[in-house]
């Protein structure tokens, strides 16, 4: 390792492996296109700007970004960092991939007794009472084909409706076109109401702030900083026991969200890629991560809130086996177990990503 100065604009010296500064270069040159207040040219938050405008339609706070930076790990190790990869910064649907290890948890612990359950079994409130949603399991909100139906914190499941991420950033395209609802298990949408629905409910079967779970059974035995936060929607609180608890949003689609640094990023990357496993000890079931790499049948991409390369149509460069917690900006947690890869990479032009990873690989065969 060794200090290259220059690689990442006005950031200063970025530490690499001289074996990898021609994709740090790369990453440099193909930085997100998203100002770094998170505002379109008329003002809006970029989450909600293909959405109608309305009072409140941000329920978050909202962090300004940093620039391009990134960590590259192999063997557990550090081998190049560049930019801020201290900075904690937003990290949108990067949080979905932590809801799922918070389910494995809950797995584990016995409070989920299997992901095939109906979730309405576990009487955690009357939302999945209703003819729609009575029968939606663990599975269907971890695969984003639950089609729960309602209102949660103010966003209805429709504002999400017919929206296609694979197009652009947020998913532009039919987006809000409200369409006729399916039975749960028969259509993937990728819908963040429907994944804030999964949050609140493992916020109920835990009962206590899931920041509180992740930061003790996670993040602080893989040695992660104490600076991150997962930050709740202003109004998005319900009492428990007496108390009234946060319900964290799984992105940062109306603001809030995880607020997270590439460094520990990464080093939950390489828990996922050490089987679950740290220092020996195990933090997450082995089984959970498998799970979590299944594909759903209805769209082969993608696992447990957990994005796939199946037929390599997420990475082309990349081996079909590696997979990835990815966010609008683009945020990426890529994890490789063929090459021993761990890497992440911030606010790159989505576009760009395989690119990328094609550089990455190129340094590290």
């Amino acid at each position: 390792m060794q200090r290259v100065p220059g690689l990442v604009g006005d950031v200063g010296q970025a530490q690499v492996s001289n074996a990898f500064a021609a994709a740090i270069e790369y990453h440099r040159s193909h930085e997100t296109r998203w100002r770094r207040d998170f505002l379109t040219d008329d003002g809006r938050y970029i989450g909600v700007a293909d959405e109608p405008a309305a009072v409140g339609d941000v329920l978050g706070a909202v962090l300004p970004r940093g620039g391009p930076n990134g960590v590259i790990r192999r063997g557990g190790e550090i081998v190049a960092e560049w930019g801020e990869a201290e900075r904690v910064d937003m990290s949108f649907s990067i949080a979905k991939s932590y809801l799922s290890v918070l389910a494995g948890l809950a797995l584990a612990r016995g409070l989920i007794r299997n992901v095939d359950d109906r979730v309405s079994s576990y009487r955690l409130d009357e939302s999945f009472a209703t003819a729609q949603n009575r029968n939606i399991t663990w599975r269907h909100l971890l695969q984003q084909t639950s089609e729960w139906q309602g209102t949660l914190w103010g966003k209805p499941d429709t504002i999400d409706h017919n929206r296609d991420v694979g197009k652009s950033e947020l998913g532009h395209s039919d987006k809000g076109r409200v369409r006729p609802m399916r039975p749960p298990g028969t259509l993937w949408e990728y819908n963040d109401v429907r994944v804030n629905r999964l949050s609140l409910s493992l916020l109920r079967i835990f009962r206590e702030p899931l920041a509180d779970v992740l930061r003790r059974e996670i993040m602080d035995p893989i040695g992660a900083s104490r600076d991150w936060q997962w930050q709740p929607y202003r109004s998005s609180t319900v009492e428990i026991d007496g108390r009234r608890l946060p319900s964290v949003p799984g992105g940062s689609h109306w603001g809030g969200g995880l607020w997270m640094s590439s460094r520990d990023h990464a080093r939950f990357g390489s828990l996922l890629a050490q089987g679950g496993r740290w220092n020996g000890r195990a933090l997450l079931p082995a089984e959970w991560i498998t799970e979590m790499r299944r594909p759903c049948a209805l769209n082969p991409e993608y696992g447990l809130l957990t994005w796939l390369n199946t037929g390599r149509r997420q990475f082309p460069s990349a081996p079909e086996s590696s997979f990835a917690a990815r966010g609008a900006g683009s945020n990426v947690i890529w994890i490789d177990p063929e090459h021993d890869l761990v890497v992440v990479v911030r606010w790159i032009d989505k576009p760009h990503v395989d690119g990328f990873i094609a550089r990455v690989l190129d340094a590290a065969r």
